[in-house]
């Protein structure tokens, strides 16, 4: 497993699985051409790019390079690596029929070919801090009560638009963006506050 600073872009849900067998990092699907019109999800990955920077993963077909395009337009190439598959002919085992341009999609290539596009951009490992950073668990999630309680759904809207994130995102996912974006200590204050506002 990679362990990577970055955030990583993928089209959609199938590459996201097929990434999350091989780095260690928070990654984002842009739902294909999703992302021209979801302006939340435009103002997430701003903000983590200027974070933590930005490594998009798209397919080597017209429409990847469409989406990368897309994002290009709104966040500063300085925030972003772009990782390259080889353009490789083939169908992926879940299509009945290749793409329009018959190329494999990055949920279609080996994980060879993906670590070596992941080399060949020059991904940011993660260094582990010799003292390891605590991390939100799923378990402080139940005990903040933003998971597993009645009311856990509102407090997690309450935490995503104080953060200006999508609402839309997962409990797994903000976890995710929390503990890259503050440490532990940062979160518990929030997680206090958040429980006096209501």
């Amino acid at each position: 497993m990679i362990k990577i600073k970055e955030t990583v872009i993928v089209e959609g849900k199938y590459d996201k699985i097929k990434l999350s067998g091989i780095v260690d990092a928070l990654i984002i699907e842009t739902s294909g051409f999703g992302i021209f019109k979801d302006e939340e999800k435009r103002a997430m990955l701003k903000k983590m790019a200027e974070q933590n920077g930005l490594l998009i993963l798209t397919d080597s077909d017209s429409a990847g390079f469409l989406i990368r395009n897309h994002i290009k337009s709104f966040i500063e190439e300085k925030y972003i690596k772009h990782v390259y598959i080889e353009p490789m002919q083939g169908k992926e085992r879940r299509k009945t029929a290749p793409s329009k341009e018959g190329l494999l999609g990055v949920e279609g290539v080996s994980q060879e070919a993906i670590v070596k596009a992941l080399r060949q951009a020059g991904v940011t490992l993660d260094r582990e801090p010799s003292e390891p950073k605590q991390q939100v668990t799923a378990q402080d999630f139940y005990e903040d009560g933003l998971s597993g309680k009645p009311d856990s759904a509102k407090r997690r809207q309450a935490l995503l638009e104080h953060l200006g994130l999508p609402k839309y995102l997962s409990a797994k996912d903000l976890r995710k963006v929390i503990n890259r974006s503050m440490d532990y200590e940062e979160y518990k204050t929030l997680a206090e506050f958040l429980k006096r506002k209501k």
